[in-house]
């Protein structure tokens, strides 16, 4: 595949995939819908069965790396290792991508050009909207209200909308950003990382922007599950195991000094509407309840890192 000439936008980008177990032909999908738009292709494995990758068509991507952990690590600790890959090799920029997402045609040139447009500005990190997979809507960015999170509309002719955090996939970080601001949180594993590296970005002085034009595909639930509670709405449903992250590593952001009050009662009262909403009407709310309080007893323990092998299950239970 030819790549994009460096004389076009100026600037280099390393992307950073992180894998575990992928489904093989989404990530072939990602992976043709980014090639082309980037410097170097970076995938990093995150402990996958040890033949995943045995018959993957490596040939075909140019300008490719793969690094292979031998266990689950975590996301913090996979992004990081490719961080470090992006620096040793000169590159600019990192992009980093689920292996769940799909780039739009032309998505990181936007997100360069308009990252590029704003100069005056101490920025962390662009990142665009997003088409979710599961219904076709699209995104809007998001700010933190009195007691929800709110949405930034994209105006007419405003190519950038400044905003309180970013999720990971589709990202683009400038490598001396990363110097300045610090690497991913290893210790959190899962959930989180991002909002408590964006966090960490705006307590440093520096603001994120959320393009209006750059969109990518991406899949924002395991399923979502529609009920009534006042009014109609979808709520994501999780594996049980993903409910001790999310629990554990939002008190431990809690306790940051750098993390403003406004996200923590947003995040509190997210939880509790977690809680109630697994009470009510959620499969297998037992086993999901348990790693609730798990996560919290855990936080207060001062606990980090991987839930034991033992409990960090894969299975809907």
């Amino acid at each position: 595949m030819q790549k994009r000439k460096l004389s076009d936008i100026c600037m280099s980008i390393c992307a950073i995939i992180v894998t575990y177990n992928p489904d093989v032909s989404m990530l072939l999908t990602l992976i043709e819908s980014v090639d082309k738009q980037v410097d170097v292709l970076c995938i990093v494995d995150n402990g996958s069965s040890a033949d995943f990758y045995l018959n993957f068509p490596f040939d075909y991507i140019s300008n490719f790396k793969f690094i292979k952990l031998e266990d689950n690590f975590g996301l913090g600790t996979a992004l990081n290792k490719g961080i470090e890959l992006a620096r040793k090799l000169g590159m600019e920029f990192v992009l980093f991508l689920d292996q769940d997402s799909i780039c739009s045609q032309g998505m990181v040139s936007c997100l360069v050009k308009h990252y590029k447009e704003c100069t005056l500005l101490k920025v962390a990190e662009i990142g665009p909207r997003f088409i979710d997979i599961n219904n076709s809507n699209i995104s809007q960015h998001v700010n933190y209200r009195t007691l929800r999170v709110g949405h930034i509309p994209c105006p007419e002719k405003l190519s950038v909308v400044q905003t309180d955090v970013l999720i990971t996939s589709g990202s683009l970080i400038p490598i001396h950003v990363l110097d300045f601001v610090g690497p991913m949180d290893e210790s959190l594993f899962i959930d989180h990382i991002d909002t408590e590296w964006c966090l960490r970005a705006k307590s440093k002085g520096y603001v994120l922007l959320g393009d209006c034009e750059a969109l990518m595909s991406h899949n924002l639930g395991e399923y979502r599950k529609r009920i009534w509670f006042i009014y109609w709405r979808e709520v994501p449903v999780h594996k049980a195991f993903r409910y001790y992250y999310i629990f554990r590593n939002s008190v431990l952001l809690y306790h940051r000094k750098y993390v403003p009050w406004s996200w923590i009662r947003i995040d509190l009262i997210r939880l509790i509407e977690i809680f109630g909403f697994t009470l009510l009407f959620g499969p297998y709310r037992l086993d999901k309840i348990t790693m609730m309080f798990q996560g919290i007893r855990d936080a207060f323990l001062g606990k980090t890192g991987k839930l034991p092998s033992c409990q960090n299950r894969n299975s809907d239970s």
